[in-house]
């Protein structure tokens, strides 16, 4: 029931002559096999680059824990700030308002 029957063939390939002429056939099946090695190389690139993925994430080298005291960070001394000019004036400083406050005032 579900086999191919040569004669089965024998009609699609003449169904398909009448469709696409026998001009068009070749360069569909040229076309067709590009496609499928193209898909083949991409599925195996997938695959590669999974296993590669895989090899990666485990780790290389085992990591020992430091022996010995651990240095403070670098922190600098005071900076002190030079005196403003003579004459002049600190402009006012503005009052603080909250963008989202703002915004939901409107």
């Amino acid at each position: 029931m579900g086999a191919l029957k040569p004669w089965h063939i024998i009609v699609l390939v003449v169904v398909l002559v009448l469709l696409f002429g026998a001009k068009r056939l070749p360069d569909a099946a040229r076309s067709l096999g590009r496609s499928l090695r193209i898909i083949k190389a991409e599925t195996k690139g997938l695959v590669d680059d999974d296993n590669n993925v895989a090899e990666k994430a485990e780790p290389q080298h085992s990591r020992t824990p430091l022996q010995g005291e651990v240095q403070q960070p670098y922190q600098p001394q005071g900076y002190q700030q030079a005196p403003p000019p003579a004459g002049y004036q600190q402009p006012p400083a503005q009052p603080y308002v909250d963008p989202v406050q703002r915004t939901n005032d409107r």
